[in-house]
């Protein structure tokens, strides 16, 4: 079986009120995969209109893509002031459901959710999609209300979701929303990985903490640096890493991607 695979819907995201790019946990685990160099796949969706301005830029990465179609697209707005950030949902694509597309993870032994919004990966998709592997997801699905307007979080730890979680990816802010008092290890999963932005992440596994410090990029635009920790350390975990080597592997790709941005 080959690495990992990713599963996501691109988005169309105007960043500090430039002009509309293409975004989503596909786009930025590419460009992570691509510094990696592993085997993967991204299985990938957007409304047929969208196509034409978000998908190119994703192939143009060098991961193969499988694209399928979505009646909407996410879209966000934007605006950082440093590691901080304000972000408004324009329009909320419709959830995932179990299809012919899950046959092409068939030889994947992980696979990488990235979630935008509560509800988008019901349970049945999950289920289907854990099924003989490894899965990873991002904490958004599990916090962030799908809806227009401001981003809200809320907190959703569905049991018949969290389930089939084997790695659960975090943002500091989501880890908070989530538990209430940050004790990750109340949701069962086996291993939470916690990102600081700025500060690092926190590795929860196995019974034990452990901090990996960040390293430190000035003047680069942070967009997207979750995205692509989060599948590297899929990657790296599924490569046979210990988890804090594999959040200090996924440290320094990020770090790479930022100093590229720059």
């Amino acid at each position: 079986m080959r690495a990992v695979a990713v599963v996501g819907s691109l988005t169309s995201d105007v960043v500090a009120g430039g002009e509309p790019r293409v975004g989503g946990a596909p786009y930025y685990a590419a460009t992570a995969l691509r510094v990696l160099g592993r085997p993967s796949l991204i299985v990938t969706r957007c409304a047929e209109a969208d196509r034409p301005a978000l998908l190119p830029r994703l192939v143009a990465q060098g991961t193969p893509v499988e694209w399928l179609p979505a009646e909407r697209t996410y879209r966000y707005r934007l605006d950082y002031r440093g590691s901080e950030r304000e972000m408004t949902v324009d329009e909320v694509a419709e959830p995932w459901t179990p299809g012919p597309w899950l046959d092409l993870l068939r030889p994947y032994a992980a696979v990488h959710v990235g979630a935008l919004a509560i509800g988008e990966f019901p349970p049945a998709t999950l289920a289907a999609l854990a099924r003989g592997r490894r899965l990873s997801l991002d904490g958004q699905g599990l916090v962030r209300v799908a809806s227009t307007g401001p981003l809200r979080l809320e907190a959703h730890a569905d049991p018949e979701v969290l389930r089939h979680v084997a790695i659960l990816k975090l943002s500091e802010e989501e880890a908070d929303a989530l538990t209430g008092d940050g004790d990750v290890a109340s949701l069962g999963v086996a291993e939470v990985v916690v990102t600081h932005g700025p500060n690092g992440s926190t590795v929860h596994a196995g019974g034990t903490v452990e901090h990996v410090p960040a390293v430190p990029v000035e003047g680069a635009e942070p967009i997207g640096t979750g995205d692509a920790f989060a599948v590297a350390y899929l990657v790296s975990r599924t490569a046979g890493l210990r988890p804090a080597a594999a959040a200090r592997r996924a440290t320094a790709v990020v770090a790479e991607l930022l100093v590229r941005r720059r």
